[in-house]
């Protein structure tokens, strides 16, 4: 439509100069043929800048002369023509219009369509406060709450959050989402609290250590005094980092942990042990009530692409035929679990009435060289394994004694590590797929002769 009406203003434009040109010659002839001296050029520009109205208004003088009748009959046939597209012009602006208004209502009456949601009466839906809601974790625990008909409300700061994560819950009446950061007081009227407000990759918690210890100390502080005015259940989301490089080997919670407080990795491991101990002194003195999740690593789609760890590392380094790096010698392990496992684990503890920290992750140990090999195998291509420099306070071995949240959750891992890296892998792909299309667009863009002319 758009792309016709500029066909319709050029057409206009060129009849126009055309009109205008045979006006002039029109009147040239007739000022030599009636014996009246040549007119200059100011006298022609003045007579072609009044309006075709004002020429149309008058009456053509009688003639003999063939070449100012055929003049004549030229412009009254181009004047025609004109008032015909102008009229054109005008019903096609008001189509347009027309449109854009029915585009409008169509926009604001047809209804958003969401995942179903089962419908839960007051009396059984809760209103739950979820801190970084808008994270790799925290929008998956999202989508099963809203789901399960509980009212959502997602605090984020945005820092590794992103709200693209939950956007398809925008609009919902059950959904809420606050841009605040928790080391913040809020003040909102909830009945339950995950509290998951912290960045967990050493890339971004190492980018501002102040900022993550206060998020992990201040946030804490401000959750548990939230929850202990409105009476709130907290789920406090701690880490397996609390164990440190671990000398007990697998580590179940009763193992106090071998942690370097001044390392690069404490303003994380440190910030975490601290959350977990203001939990049980509002526990204690307040009567609030605590659970404590130790959440091992977890992967799966909405993974941060920059995330730095060993995941979306080797993921990203595969599908882009880079070289696989392994950090030291490849034996240090690690326990991997889909975060729908660690999710149904979340919940699960929230809903039950133990009150003692309780270890979250996959008791199956791979090996770091391994799994370096299952994800070049799974994503294929020419990428190479190579071992570089180990990282400073990196934990040697890493697996979960789980049999606190087999026997008080009735929870374990369900999802395959092949399985679920096969799903992670798919959105990883597709994250690229969409990279590479921005960057082209926005290549075309600031590449376009438009942009630098007007930079000129």
């Amino acid at each position: 439509m758009m792309t016709a009406t500029k066909k319709r203003l050029k057409i206009v434009a060129a009849a126009s100069f055309s009109l205008l040109l045979v006006v002039y010659l029109y009147r040239a002839i007739s000022a030599s043929t009636a014996g009246v001296p040549s007119v200059g050029v100011a006298v022609g520009v003045g007579r072609l800048s009044r309006p075709i109205e004002e020429e149309q208004q008058g009456q053509w003088p009688p003639t003999e002369d063939a070449v100012q009748r055929s003049l004549q009959n030229a412009y009254e046939a181009h004047s025609s023509l004109i008032k015909e597209q102008r009229a054109e012009l005008l019903r096609t602006k008001e189509q347009l219009a027309q449109l854009e208004e029915q585009i409008r209502s169509l926009q604001t009456s047809t209804p958003r369509k969401y995942p179903k949601v089962k419908y839960l009466n007051y009396k059984n839906r809760k209103r739950i406060l979820i801190t970084g809601g808008a994270g790799f974790v925290g929008s998956h625990l999202v989508d099963d709450l809203m789901i399960q008909g509980h009212e959502v409300i997602v605090v984020d700061n945005f820092f590794t959050g992103r709200k693209r994560n939950v956007a398809h819950w925008l609009g919902h009446e059950n959904f809420e989402l606050i841009h605040h950061d928790i080391v913040n007081p809020l003040f909102i009227e909830i009945d339950e609290i995950y509290h998951l407000a912290s960045p967990a990759s050493p890339p971004h918690y190492m980018y501002n250590p102040v900022k993550t210890i206060k998020t992990n100390t201040m946030g804490t502080i401000n959750v548990l005094g939230l929850a202990k005015r409105v009476m709130a259940k907290v789920l406090i989301a701690s880490t397996s980092e609390v164990y440190g490089d671990p000398t007990v080997h697998p580590q179940p919670e009763t193992y106090w942990g071998h942690v370097n407080p001044i390392g690069p990795r404490a303003c994380y491991d440190e910030g975490k042990r601290v959350s977990e101990t203001l939990s049980y002194a509002y526990a204690k003195q307040e009567k609030v009530q605590v659970r404590v999740a130790r959440i091992f690593n977890t992967y799966g789609p909405r993974m941060h692409m920059n995330d730095g760890r060993v995941v979306s590392n080797f993921i990203l380094q595969a599908l882009r035929n880079e070289t696989i790096t392994v950090y030291g010698n490849g034996r240090q392990t690690r326990s991997f679990q889909y975060v729908s496992d660690l999710v149904d684990g979340m919940i699960a503890l929230m809903a039950s009435n133990y009150t003692q920290p309780v270890n979250l992750g996959n008791p199956v140990e791979q090996s770091i060289e391994d799994f370096a090999q299952i994800i070049k195998q799974l994503v294929g291509g020419p990428s190479m394994i190579k071992q570089t420099k180990a990282v400073e306070d990196d934990p040697q071995r890493r697996k979960p004694d789980i049999t606190r949240a087999r026997h008080y959750l009735k929870w374990e891992p369900k999802v395959p590590l092949e399985k679920g890296l096969r799903q992670t892998i798919s959105y990883f792909r597709n994250e690229l797929a969409r990279s590479d299309r921005f960057q082209e667009s926005s290549n075309k863009y600031f590449d376009s002769p438009d942009l630098q002319r007007s930079r000129l």
